[in-house]
């Protein structure tokens, strides 16, 4: 159990600090096209560059039209930002004392129903705005795994807690 727990905390740290990059990417994004802070036109306006703070470094290039600015580029980070953040919670559900607690599966069920609920209508919504390549169907099946393996596995707490609770009242 010792392996597992610092695996998860391993894992934690890197979710959080991926989840952190991504938001944080994307409020700066929103903050840059709403007010042209840092934002640099090329090719003829078709393409934008998006600059690092107070520098004329790229830091991000998008395509210049809103449909995919929404639905390819802000949609992206806000739902990876929440993917990993959720993540993160996962993992630290298995470094914890108590495995088997109520907010434990209540973590597990976020993840689960957002992997199952959140990507396929997503991406069927941005395919009427913007093309979506076939790979992204791909990380849709994968999201949809993902989140039923956490279905098996927020079950198994469940089974876990009641026989944990069945063991606390026995004793």
């Amino acid at each position: 159990m010792n392996q597992t727990k610092i695996i998860s905390k391993i894992l934690f740290y890197i979710c959080t600090l991926l989840s952190v990059g991504y938001l944080i990417t994307f409020v700066y994004s929103i903050l840059c096209l709403t007010t042209d802070f840092s934002v640099t036109p090329y090719k003829d306006g078709q393409y934008l560059h998006i600059n690092y703070p107070f520098t004329e470094q790229p830091f991000l290039n998008i395509e210049n039209n809103y449909p995919y600015i929404i639905f390819s580029f802000l949609l992206v980070l806000i739902s990876y930002g929440i993917f990993f953040w959720l993540s993160a919670k996962v993992f630290k559900v298995f470094f914890q004392e108590k495995l088997f607690t109520r907010d434990h599966i209540q973590q597990l069920k976020r993840f689960y129903l957002y992997n199952i609920f959140i990507p396929l209508p997503v991406v069927v919504v941005a395919s009427f705005f913007v093309e979506v390549e076939s790979i992204i169907w791909g990380l849709v099946f994968i999201h949809f795994m993902l989140g039923i393996f956490c279905l098996f596995l927020a079950n198994i707490f469940k089974q876990g807690l009641h026989l944990q609770n069945e063991q606390d009242l026995f004793i």
